[in-house]
């Protein structure tokens, strides 16, 4: 199991808050900042951005907000020396679409995914102190819980694997390598 964060308690933040500006061709950050993206690409079931990071540890990511199953479905390109064993990362939250650009609520929970081997939980404690702080009503509390169960449910049941649980959706994520 992965070490864990901050404990809760310690600075608990409101739900992280995205905006995927298609129209603009940028994705803004929870924290504000506007980021140029290369791709976005939508679906008749989600939307594709691909863009460049100044992370420290990871340059590129890669992602698909899914509405309908409430998650986000991330491929982290990471840096020299920052590699995790990991597939996927999962966001667990609500995911709009408008006209013109899309927006993310994060409900705190997220699974990380190696293909094939596992799925595992994290965050579960952030998730209780945003609701006990107020942060989170309990109906959104819940559903994250329920689609976090969902999601770890569904990729046990078709062996450990993300793509087949989502292709039993009627969804094949594609991905696109950055070119440096």
């Amino acid at each position: 199991m992965p070490e864990h964060h901050v404990p809760a308690h310690q600075g608990i933040h409101p739900p992280k808050i995205e905006t995927f500006d298609v129209a603009a061709g940028t994705n803004i950050d929870p924290k504000g900042f506007v980021r140029s993206v290369d791709i976005y690409r939508a679906e008749p079931w989600g939307l594709y951005m691909g863009r460049p990071a100044d992370h420290r540890q990871f340059h590129y990511m890669e992602s698909w907000l899914l509405p309908s199953l409430r998650i986000r479905v991330t491929i982290f390109h990471f840096n020299p020396g920052h590699e995790r064993d990991q597939d996927y990362y999962i966001d667990i939250g609500e995911f709009t679409a408008s006209e013109d650009s899309w927006r993310s609520v994060d409900h705190y929970l997220d699974i990380i995914v190696r293909e094939g081997r596992d799925a595992y939980l994290e965050d579960v404690d952030e998730l209780l102190a945003a609701h006990q702080a107020g942060l989170l009503s309990v109906e959104a509390a819940s559903a994250a819980v329920l689609t976090a169960t969902t999601v770890m449910s569904g990729i046990a049941a078709h062996e450990h694997s993300l793509k087949k649980w989502l292709a039993a959706h009627g969804i094949a994520l594609q991905w696109r390598s950055p070119a440096s």
